[in-house]
């Protein structure tokens, strides 16, 4: 069994979901330290289901910066004896993996849909491809957020972190809180998505948006709707945008195009809504529609 360190994230007073997630993958794996940083995060940060948990808590960790969180958690590590480090596959995580990774001089693996003391399961060329690792040596994993259920929300022992912070040069000088629906997209038990079928934005905000919400989920968008400056690229998923895995992904007016399946093939349930029976996105569906959306999203709003 290994020494796994999992880095957890703060949402207000509470761990995200995708770091308890996190945590239940590693607590199979080995003995677990958790590690959680920010400012006046003592609530929040003992919530994390780790049998360890460290707390870098520091003013000047308010805001993500990071080659500060970097150098503390490459710091832990080291003083941990761990072999392995997983995170969230959060825009964070992603950030922060790699950059963690350099300072231990070891392998990163990002996105992983499975991750076990067995190895690690990723998806390449846009989730055509299942790839299996087991690294020999010391490894930094992303995990996609909804792969795993979430861990119970309990703690061990707590200490705090008494290494020194490094300087930097980074300097946050303002935090934009943006949403992209009721709820975190890629963070969603349910996403509801829009594409260029829509015909123009207004109809997505008129249909979408509504739509979602009544459903309690998270409003995505198709890259063709966003290049048009139909909504802000925070809603975009795909390759270049962001990579969901919900219980349900509702598809309306996209026709599939290889990049936005790569961020959303990972879905438990695919349901897609489309004029054209020939649209790609039929091919990764469990249910389809084929007719007009603005006949059918009007009926579908009024079941909620």
């Amino acid at each position: 069994m290994s020494n796994v360190l999992i880095i957890g994230e703060i949402d207000g007073t509470e761990i995200k979901n995708i770091s308890q997630q996190v945590a239940a993958v590693a607590a199979g794996m080995g003995e677990v330290t958790g590690l959680v940083m920010g400012s006046g995060i003592s609530e929040a940060g003992m919530k994390l289901a780790a049998g360890k948990i460290i707390m870098a808590d520091d003013s000047s960790l308010e805001n993500y910066d990071p080659v500060k969180y970097a150098s503390i958690a490459s710091h832990v590590a080291k003083e941990n004896d761990i072999q392995t480090i997983l995170l969230g596959a959060t825009s964070m995580g992603k950030d922060l993996g790699p950059r963690v990774a350099a300072e231990l001089n070891c392998g990163y693996l990002g996105d992983c849909l499975e991750a076990s003391s067995e190895g690690f399961v990723r998806p390449n060329f846009a989730g055509k491809v299942l790839a299996k690792s087991k690294p020999s040596g010391t490894v930094v994993a992303t995990i996609r957020n909804n792969a795993y259920p979430a861990g119970e929300a309990w703690s061990g022992s707590v200490e705090n972190y008494s290494g020194s912070i490094t300087d930097s040069t980074l300097n946050t000088t303002d935090v934009e809180n943006v949403g992209s629906g009721t709820v975190e997209l890629t963070e969603a038990a349910i996403v509801v998505s829009g594409g260029r079928g829509l015909e123009n934005a207004e109809n997505y905000d008129s249909m979408i948006r509504p739509l979602a919400e009544s459903m309690g989920a998270a409003a995505g968008a198709s890259r063709a709707i966003v290049d048009a400056g139909w909504v802000s690229h925070s809603h975009q998923v795909g390759q270049t945008g962001k990579t969901v895995a919900p219980e349900l992904y509702l598809a309306i007016g996209i026709s599939g195009a290889i990049q936005h399946l790569g961020g959303m093939s990972g879905s438990k349930c695919i349901a897609a809504i489309n004029k054209d029976p020939d649209a790609p996105i039929f091919k990764v569906a469990d249910y389809g529609i084929v007719g007009d959306l603005f006949e059918i999203l009007p009926i579908l709003k009024s079941k909620f």
